[in-house]
């Protein structure tokens, strides 16, 4: 498996996009610059077989429109998420003014989606959003862990639809894959499971209440 980490739009979200044989990938949370994704799969001949997202914020979602208006491909999302991400509620004032429309190919993420000759075991987390999920790509050892787990922090609980106790559990359960699992976060850099659970001081925490 092959995959590319291109951050993109306002926020620097992590697109992901993987793939195993020609000219069909993933395209994981594509949050903006759509025509720096065009670009890249240009280069390496790649088309997406559908898009996947973690979870419903703008910031993951902002380039459907352009993306689907070239590729209409199937978009797999959480039910929980999909009921309001395509709402004006989920307009980011500054940096994502409105959603994106809601894509006619939407379809529920399933618990282990397979296209394009990938396949992965989708982990529910929610507590950033109550349809938040990770993708784990048990075999590569890699996980993509939206912005459930962030390299030395977590996703914020205090947006609406957010909830803490909700997020630790989620935590505890991502604490329990193998420590070399290289964690791909909706932002910032790399990680592993193994370095989160020694230092993440919220892992830390989670952990601690099953004491």
């Amino acid at each position: 498996m092959m995959y590319e980490i291109i951050p993109s739009g306002p926020y620097g979200t992590n697109c992901v996009i993987l793939w195993e044989r020609p000219g069909e990938a993933w395209l994981v949370d594509p949050g903006g610059g759509a025509e720096t994704l065009f670009n890249f799969m240009a280069r390496r001949g790649v088309l997406p077989a559908g898009i996947v997202l973690t979870h419903g914020h703008c910031d993951h979602i902002g380039a459907l429109d352009a993306l689907l208006a070239a590729y209409p491909v199937p978009v797999y999302m959480d039910g929980a998420d999909a009921a309001w991400a395509f709402t004006p509620r989920n307009a980011i004032p500054g940096a994502y003014p409105a959603p994106p429309s809601r894509p006619a190919t939407l379809a529920a993420l399933r618990d282990e989606p397979a296209f394009g000759g990938l396949a992965a075991r989708v982990l529910r987390t929610p507590g950033h959003t109550p349809g938040s999920a990770c993708l784990w790509f048990e075999g590569a050892g890699l996980l993509l862990s939206g912005d459930t787990l962030f390299a030395g922090s977590v996703g914020r609980v205090d947006l609406p639809g957010g909830d803490a106790a909700a997020l630790m559990a989620s935590l505890r359960a991502l604490a329990g894959l193998p420590g070399a699992t290289v964690v791909i976060p909706g932002h910032g850099p790399t990680t592993t499971i193994g370095e989160e659970v020694e230092s993440n001081p919220f892992l830390d925490e989670a952990l601690r209440h099953l004491q």
